[in-house]
């Protein structure tokens, strides 16, 4: 094999390396991420609790008021009930008053309910808190856990970078961009080996003519498909 592609190869294998390194950071982050992001929901879940509690004790406030109004008029109506004097007036009154208390009857009973509803998502938002207080202590000590692991991986990072560095600096100039717009533009695979005819990186065909000359192993050309560098290594050779 010739050195420029045994030099791409060797700096594509440090290259995949310290993606699977910056994909292991991402993974801790966004580990890290949702957890707070499932704090921050649920804060907002207790939020919303909160505000379905106000809006029935609203609701209650306006029934008791209506409650009393209603019990006033009964107890006005069942007063004035001694004073009518023709049984049409009476039968006016009694219709009011059993109206009245059909009403208070109706009112007492939605007044329940909304206690009963209160008392339910009181429940709730107390069972929430808990929540809130685990998962806060979960996210602090993750977060210690994510920065210490992520600072080592970094670290070890730094190293790769160097051995990056100067194996970059082995390949010439217009050869190394190439590398590197095709590693942006094909998922970080710019150089790949071929088999058998096939493209390792798109998995198709090249011409045959061009597959005798990569069986030679001294020449390196670009893929038709997918424009990869590639070469010719036999599996039984590679590492």
């Amino acid at each position: 094999m010739n050195e420029v592609i045994s030099q791409l190869i060797a700096l594509q294998k440090i290259d995949l390396q310290l993606d699977t390194i910056d994909n292991e950071i991402k993974q801790k982050q966004a580990a890290l991420d949702k957890l707070a992001a499932m704090l921050v929901q649920r804060e907002a879940d207790i939020d919303q609790l909160n505000e379905q509690i106000n809006a029935l004790e609203q609701e209650r406030r306006i029934l008791d008021l209506e409650l009393t109004e209603e019990l006033a008029h009964v107890k006005s109506r069942q007063s004035k009930m001694m004073q009518v004097q023709t049984g049409r007036e009476q039968t006016a009154i009694l219709k009011e008053i059993e109206d009245g208390k059909q009403g208070i009857k109706e009112k007492e009973e939605k007044i329940v309910i909304i206690m009963e509803e209160v008392e339910l998502l009181t429940s709730q938002i107390a069972r929430q808190k808990e929540l809130v207080q685990e998962e806060s202590k979960n996210l602090t000590a993750e977060t210690g856990n994510t920065k210490e692991t992520i600072e080592s991986i970094i670290k070890n990072k730094e190293g790769q970078d160097q051995n990056r560095h100067q194996q970059a600096s082995q390949v010439e100039a217009k050869l190394l961009s190439k590398y590197n717009i095709l590693r942006e533009r094909r998922n970080g695979l710019a150089v790949a080996n071929v088999l058998a005819g096939v493209c390792q990186g798109c998995f198709m065909s090249i011409p045959p003519q061009q597959y005798n000359i990569l069986l030679r192993g001294d020449r390196h050309l670009e893929c038709p498909v997918c424009q990869r560098i590639i070469y010719h290594l036999p599996l039984d050779d590679q590492e």
